[in-house]
């Protein structure tokens, strides 16, 4: 839930009220009570990530992590004893 900045422009009260999204703004000054309260625009709060990296993979269960580990380490294997029967094809023009 986000916090909204509120002033009055009766008696120039500012503050902050922590609603959400859906709730209707307030109307009325908590301090001289009067229907002049008006929601101001802020910058807000920024997202901050820190870290190397958030991807999908950063949050897989353990048994998929050894099942992709025993997999790739299958498939490097395969990939290095294949690569020394391949050759390319010579081009004679």
């Amino acid at each position: 839930m986000p916090t909204y900045e509120y002033q009055c422009d009766a008696c120039d009260h500012k503050f902050e009220e922590f609603q959400s999204i859906s709730a209707d703004p307030l109307t009325k000054c908590p301090e001289c009570k009067k229907k002049k309260l008006r929601r101001l625009f802020s910058t807000g709060g920024g997202l901050l990530f820190k870290g190397s990296g958030f991807y999908i993979t950063d949050y897989r269960s353990d048994s998929y992590k050894k099942s992709a580990d025993k997999g790739s380490k299958s498939s490097d294997s395969s990939k290095s004893s294949s690569s020394k029967s391949d050759s390319k094809p010579s081009s004679s023009s």
